[in-house]
């Protein structure tokens, strides 16, 4: 019985961590994507991957976790980019690479 009851707030644990993670991600995309300062192509595409990853629609957390990772990857690969936007958006991928069910 004592098992179940860790098993279950381990869950929760993970849950509530995984979360602020989230918020965590999303806080950072939303900042680079009000930021005027930052290329509009850039910003643009920040605005998708962040519809995307607060729609619940498309799956669980860690699901949309990978596909904003994916996302994020193609998009750091742009050479027209500035280098302290990339290395937020490669600090948005750690975050996000650190959400597991």
């Amino acid at each position: 019985m004592e098992s179940v009851i860790t098993m279950a707030s381990k869950k929760e644990i993970r849950d509530k961590e995984n979360q602020e993670r989230l918020a965590n991600a999303i806080s950072t995309l939303d900042s680079i994507a009000r930021n005027n300062n930052i290329q509009k192509n850039i910003r643009n595409i920040v605005r998708e991957i962040l519809s995307g990853i607060k729609d619940e629609k498309n799956g669980s957390i860690s699901v949309r976790a990978a596909n904003t990772i994916s996302m994020l990857d193609s998009v750091t690969q742009n050479p027209q980019m500035q280098s302290h936007i990339r290395t937020l958006l490669w600090q948005v991928v750690s975050t996000l690479e650190s959400i597991r069910e």
